[in-house]
């Protein structure tokens, strides 16, 4: 027999690739959608959504460190992945081992590459990483033209691409928008015929606000797990169909049902004391499975497909839930903590609201510390 928990993550392939279709018909013809399945393809398992991904077209993925690009191959993905943060010099020969697309943006690591190329008698094309107002990584656009100069004078590399990232690509009336893809244009323009290769600056964000953004190639990430950036449901004109849908749910079961009286403590520190005689459902779900203390008399959960609030404070394993309102609740009942349950929903926009951040960290969060089941 085997055994399982009762806190599950379900992922729906299906919306994983109705999202990538949405992506690539919002790019436009000839534009290439990188797949970003960086973070454990964001809590939503790395190698099963590049496979759904690639079973609709996809021919290009972004992760973060080179162990994720490694893990995709051995898992049997083809197609291009990028390797965006970089990587130690003596793990150059990795990227010829494994046919993978190193992002640059130091000599150490133009260095490596030509002389893994020279050993190997290869040659390798790199994506060099401009940052244009970001303030992270990459090269600064006065350094550009000596920075390729330097690549074209090592043998066995070519410079292949160029990119860059947008700050504030979520909002349509920032500023910085205009200003860094300006500036993005200006550092491919001034290398004129030095560079022919792909340009690509567009993130989700970008791609659905700014179409005329979009360059070569689009790197797409939250939004192919079904959120927008800026935490709203989309536009309110988008026929349904073209809408991004959410890909990931989060289920537990009640384990106890308590009968208390007014006046009761709940939980730690006592956080929480009920006002009437109250029916309180134990859910065997907490912190160490993403389900923050923050969320500690702030969330809500659907029971019966109505929302029950999160009464005391989160423990490790376990949580509380007030169902006196709720008819009929017993022990093994379907909780929905993330996910729809009759005509309700609790997204993850919803979420990250009472846990005061983005939507992007409660998908890590939930994926990543929990058993997942891809459907479908």
């Amino acid at each position: 027999m085997t055994v399982c928990s009762r806190n599950r993550i379900s992922i729906s392939r299906n919306r994983l690739q109705h999202n990538f279709a949405c992506i690539r018909k919002q790019a436009g013809p000839g534009v290439e959608v990188m797949a970003m399945v960086k973070g454990d393809g964001y809590g939503h398992g790395m190698v099963d959504s590049a496979n759904a991904f690639a079973a609709v077209g996809c021919r290009v993925f972004g992760v973060a460190e080179l162990a994720e690009a490694v893990t995709l191959r051995q898992a049997g993905v083809t197609g291009a992945i990028f390797v965006m943060l970089g990587f130690e010099p003596a793990e150059a020969v990795s990227f010829f081992d494994y046919d993978l697309t190193p992002v640059v943006s130091q000599q150490q690591d133009i260095l490596a590459l030509s002389q893994a190329a020279r050993r190997l008698g290869r040659e390798i094309g790199v994506h060099l990483k401009v940052d244009c107002g970001m303030g992270r990584l990459g090269l600064l656009p006065a350094d550009v033209s000596e920075f390729v100069e330097s690549i074209e004078a090592l043998p066995g590399i070519k410079l292949a691409g160029i990119m860059a990232h947008f700050p504030e690509a979520d909002n349509r009336s920032a500023a910085s928008n205009q200003t860094i893809f300006a500036t993005y244009e200006r550092v491919c323009r001034d290398l004129g015929d030095r560079f022919k290769g792909i340009r690509h600056i567009a993130n989700s964000g970008a791609t659905l606000n700014f179409p005329e953004m979009t360059c070569d190639m689009v790197r797409a990430g939250i939004a192919l797990y079904g959120y927008y950036p800026d935490g709203t449901t989309g536009p309110d004109d988008g026929k349904d169909d073209e809408k991004l849908l959410p890909v990931m749910s989060f289920t537990t079961r009640v384990i106890q049902i308590r009968d208390l009286p007014a006046g009761s403590g709940i939980s730690y520190g006592h956080t929480y004391t009920t006002d009437r005689p109250s029916r309180i459902a134990v859910l065997p779900t907490g912190y160490e499975d993403g389900y923050l203390r923050d969320l500690s008399n702030r969330a809500e959960v659907l029971i019966r497909g109505q929302r029950a609030p999160i009464r005391g404070r989160v423990c490790m394993n376990l949580c509380m839930v007030d169902v006196t309102d709720i008819a009929g609740v017993e022990t093994g009942d379907e909780v929905v903590l993330l996910g729809q349950q009759g005509g309700e929903r609790i997204t993850a926009d919803e979420i990250a609201g009472w846990m005061q951040t983005i939507s992007y960290e409660v998908l890590c969060l939930f994926g990543n510390t929990n058993s997942r089941v891809h459907t479908e």
